[in-house]
């Protein structure tokens, strides 16, 4: 009698076992639970926070909750809005094709011409140096050299090349353009170097006995496969640029404007949903950017 309870309870305690068991899309959203709480604290809730103040009414003094929308008349009707976000598209292509250009042959250099997988890290950790002091620093380290009495000046009025110094080498477009370039130009370095170590080297054996030139291997071979780096390196890229004030404010002397310095100016003088608004209008623009170059180039193999 007792066997025959006993050979029952296991049976039973099988299907308490079984039904304790979760399910697993339950198991699946528990596990995407904690990201997804993450994601929507740090993420989702400010940017709708900043949907709903862009919609409020302010003056001088303070904001009040409202659900007005000259907010956004005044950034889309306003010619000299336009003219913001234009020179700021411009900053982000100047940058954007000299970084492109830049990043890539350093990430080739690094990626077929260094031999040694010791001597690549060595170079890429000497290329994140830079990256070891603030950005600050490295932006205005540019203004001894490239100021009126700075270092190209003294270098072209001594040799006798200029008479006067050159006066729009610092404190103009050129000099905002080349201290981004060089805030982020590792930005792209990485990740398509990260892309050009993985391809096949067979690859490229097969297109030299085929009778490929090297410029042929290149652009029929190296190019097409390093195209989700440079795209990964591009939404970096112009998504810093876009979003940079303090660059555009001291390398440009205040001569000139983007949409980020636009919004720090309102904020500094409580234009906050005025600013809010701005915000909106930018992100829309570089998320349709950013759709643009996924739809272009499939990244989902190098993340």
């Amino acid at each position: 009698m007792t066997a025959l309870t006993s050979s029952e309870a296991v049976p039973g305690k099988v299907a308490a076992r079984r039904s304790l068991r979760l399910s697993p899309s339950l198991v699946s959203y528990l596990q995407a639970g904690p990201l997804a709480l993450i994601l929507g604290g740090f993420l989702l809730v400010p940017i709708l926070m900043i949907l709903v103040v862009s919609f409020w009414d302010y003056d001088f003094a303070r904001m009040y909750p409202d659900f007005v929308t000259f907010n956004y008349a005044e950034t889309l009707g306003s010619w000299v809005t336009w003219k913001t976000y234009l020179n700021t598209l411009k900053f982000a292509f100047l940058v954007w094709v000299v970084t492109l250009f830049v990043g890539f042959w350093v990430a080739y250099f690094l990626a077929f011409h260094v031999r040694t997988s010791a001597m690549q890290m060595v170079l890429f950790l000497i290329c994140t140096v830079p990256f070891l002091t603030s950005n600050i620093i490295r932006m205005i380290s540019w203004i001894p050299v490239l100021g009126r009495n700075g270092l190209i000046n003294s270098m072209l009025t001594g040799s006798g090349l200029v008479e006067q110094p050159v006066e729009w080498l610092l404190y103009s477009d050129f000099a905002v353009v080349l201290a981004m370039v060089h805030l982020y130009t590792l930005f792209m370095v990485t990740p398509i170097f990260n892309t050009l170590m993985r391809i096949d080297r067979s690859l490229i054996e097969a297109a030299r006995d085929a009778g490929a030139s090297g410029w042929q291997t290149l652009t029929n071979v190296i190019l097409p496969l390093a195209k989700p780096g440079m795209a990964i390196g591009t939404i970096f890229v112009v998504t810093l640029v876009m979003a940079d004030f303090s660059t555009v404010q001291v390398m440009s002397g205040g001569q000139s404007a983007s949409v980020a310095l636009m919004m720090k100016n309102q904020m500094s003088l409580l234009q906050y949903p005025a600013a809010a608004a701005n915000a909106v209008v930018l992100l829309v623009l570089v998320l349709l950017m950013v759709a643009s170059i996924l739809r272009i180039v499939d990244i989902r193999k190098e993340l």
